[in-house]
């Protein structure tokens, strides 16, 4: 995609129209209450729009609505064929307004221009397209049964799903969630982040132009405990996707179990290490990967490098082609295409991620935080109890760790509660497969940072994830019930009725 210039984004920015309703039923309304909440730019503070703010009461109704639609298969018993094809359809929407929803999400999440016209916009069109074709592709199963019997296994839709939704990657997690959705047949609750809702509400009033059906598609802005407890103990939904932070995660697990013990898929945090061994070949191309790794979308994404394992006899090396690849991401107005690092996604996150500098580690890069941006940072880190080597930062912050060699790198990649990404980079490839299978985290990438693509499964080890994994034919997974079907073929001796 061409890029346009800063004027012409702004330009598009100043004839915006923000959808501020609840989405319910297929069409937009206030919430129950009349209650709003401001949506701010993080990058200049300002406000954006007034959206409204739901509760409980609008959660009941949505749910009843998205029910109904269940239970009458407008959309759950639709030929797939026909589910396919209004998805397809909401692509080539989305594609007709890419340009609207990449200044959107760029107003309101503080994402560079950059990023949502070449990342967030194609990757949420893939993603939609990829599930939409893969609904009449996969098949139900026969199980090996008697000369007496034929054994179905066959998937159904789980019903109503409840999706909430993270601020990092407003509409590419919408996509990740609402394409298996539902492609599945599922009716859905959206709840997006409190701080990021004007693009999702957008895709649902396109998937209503696009052909799905009304009660299928709803969209309920609003805060954690007014629309997600809800949601997570909300008797009549049968399962939550959920993806955001771990302590979060856990409060959804309490909820199914006091509820209705509703299906539970949770997607979390992430302390992710990108070991760099000594025999490492190209460390310009190496640096470049962790540059990207630690720094793209200001560091706000789960599977961030957030930890540079290195071997000491290549650390100087790497650390100055480090420093010379940061120096590519400018950071600065979000809608100036030029730069690669735009604001923090709230004056809170800010403050938590600004909290990390200061005191401690020696800085070897950045460090400087101001109205909303923290520059790109790099850290060495010789005390590896240190809060910048514990906890997840989601934020721009590299922190820089020095081995002796193989084992001891693998050791403290796996010295953190959480287990959802790592990177290994070595030209000997049976340490780079030993690596691998020894890290315990979802998705490994070997000489790269990454985090495969729609066809690979996506999800974390231990605290970083639970219960199902995103992307790939097993999002699916979470989205349906198997039910075996026993059928008893065996001639009881009655002569058939002519």
């Amino acid at each position: 995609m061409t890029l346009l210039t800063t004027e012409e984004y702004k330009a598009i920015a100043a004839g915006l129209s923000f959808p501020t309703q609840a989405f319910i039923d297929g069409s937009f309304r206030p919430a129950l209450s009349g209650k709003s909440f401001d949506t701010l730019n993080p990058a200049t503070g300002q406000v954006l729009a007034q959206v409204a703010a739901c509760g409980a009461a609008d959660v009941d109704l949505a749910v009843e609505k998205a029910r109904d639609a269940f239970e009458d298969g407008r959309w759950s018993r639709l030929h797939p064929r026909e589910r396919k094809e209004a998805l397809i359809r909401l692509a080539k929407l989305i594609r007709r307004n890419a340009r609207e929803l990449a200044v959107m999400e760029s107003l309101d999440s503080g994402k560079t221009i950059y990023d949502c016209e070449t990342v967030d916009i194609p990757e949420t069109i893939h993603c939609l397209t990829w599930h939409a074709e893969l609904i009449d592709k996969i098949y139900d199963q026969t199980a090996p049964a008697s000369d007496d019997h034929i054994a179905m296994v066959v998937r159904e839709p789980v019903g109503v799903v409840g999706l909430v939704l993270p601020w990092n990657f407003p509409l590419l997690m919408l996509a990740w969630k609402i394409g298996p959705a539902l492609a599945a047949g599922c009716s859905v609750i959206v709840k997006p982040a409190m701080e990021t809702s004007l693009t999702a509400l957008r895709v649902a009033e396109l998937a209503m132009e696009a052909g799905v059906p009304a009660g299928v598609f709803n969209v309920l802005p609003g805060g954690g405990a007014e629309v997600g407890e809800p949601i997570g103990r909300h008797m009549d939904i049968d399962a939550v996707s959920f993806t955001g932070s771990t302590a979060t995660g856990r409060r959804f697990l309490g909820y199914a179990a006091e509820s209705n013990l509703k299906e539970v898929t949770l997607e979390m945090g992430g302390k992710n290490p990108a070991v760099v061994l000594d025999d490492a070949e190209n460390l310009d191309r190496v640096a470049a990967h962790i540059v990207n790794g630690a720094f793209w979308n200001m560091g706000e994404n789960c599977s961030a490098s957030s930890r540079l394992i290195v071997q000491k006899g290549v650390k100087d090396a790497l650390l100055e082609r480090i420093y010379a690849h940061a120096r590519e991401w400018p950071m600065g107005d979000p809608l100036d295409p030029v730069n690669r690092v735009g604001a923090l996604v709230s004056k809170a996150h800010f403050d938590k991620v600004a909290g990390y500098l200061g005191k401690g580690p020696k800085v070897l890069l950045g460090g400087r935080a101001k109205d909303g941006f923290v520059e790109p940072t790099i850290l060495d880190v010789s005390d590896r109890e240190a809060k910048q080597v514990r906890e997840e930062i989601f934020g721009p912050i590299l922190s820089v760790l020095t081995v002796d060699g193989f084992d001891e790198a693998i050791q403290l990649a796996n010295d953190t509660q959480y287990g959802l990404a790592a990177s290994i980079f070595t030209a000997n490839v049976k340490r780079a497969l030993r690596g691998a299978r020894a890290i315990r985290a979802g998705t490994v990438t070997v000489n790269s940072f990454g985090e495969g693509d729609i066809s690979t499964p996506f999800g974390g080890f231990r605290q970083s994830g639970f219960g199902g994994r995103d992307n790939g034919i097993h999002a699916h997974d979470q989205y349906t019930q198997l039910k075996t079907i026993w059928v008893d073929l065996a001639d009881d001796g009655d002569e058939a009725v002519a």
